[in-house]
């Protein structure tokens, strides 16, 4: 039984492409496995303050009741990722990048002593032993070029997390007259992966 912890970042909710290559890979789970959704929208996820920020740099039994109220969606963010064997992100592409409410997610699970530590050697991730799969939909075309900033962003943050394992599977070009062939072929994809976990 692997435990997957879903992450969906589009605006369009469950309507959106990459919404619809999560629910793809479910699918294709088993009874055996567990699941946890997170849906991340500009309402559901603020981004970081410094009020906030404050709070979680107050050891816990010293922090005040607005402290704790403050602390608790980092908290239970960062739980629901330690508790996934695999994060599963729904990534639509927007003006050349992620949205800003799933940057604000990876603000509030990115925390020093939690889930990485500065040691005399560097950064180093606390979050190992787990796996990402990225789930990209796009409207045009940008796998593999310099347009493309997902790929090195997403890798780079979630290896700093000590994630080193981030496979992406692409949807692309759904803006562009066709889009069943990349959603099929994304799903084909999908499949085979679902199989090999």
């Amino acid at each position: 039984m692997s435990a997957f912890l879903i992450v969906n970042a589009s605006l369009q909710g469950d309507n959106g492409n990459s919404s619809n290559l999560t629910r793809i890979f479910t699918e294709h789970l088993t009874s055996q496995d567990t699941t946890v959704h997170r849906q991340l929208t500009p309402e559901t996820m603020p981004h970081l303050t410094s009020a906030e920020l404050g709070a979680w740099m107050t050891r816990p039994e010293e922090r005040s009741p607005e402290q704790l109220a403050l602390a608790d969606l980092s908290d239970t963010l960062i739980a629901e990722v330690q508790h996934a064997d695999t994060i599963v992100v729904g990534m639509p592409m927007y003006n050349f990048g992620a949205p800003s409410h799933f940057k604000a997610w990876v603000d509030h699970i990115a925390r020093a002593g939690v889930t990485f530590q500065y040691t005399e050697n560097g950064p180093e991730g606390l979050l190992t032993g787990k796996r990402v799969v990225v789930l990209v939909a796009s409207g045009g075309m940008y796998k593999g070029t310099d347009k493309d900033t997902l790929t090195p962003y997403l890798t780079t943050f979630f290896n700093f997390l000590g994630i080193q394992q981030v496979d992406f599977i692409y949807a692309e070009g759904l803006a562009m007259g066709d889009a069943e062939t990349p959603m099929n072929k994304a799903k084909a994809e999908i499949e085979t992966l679902v199989s090999s976990l």
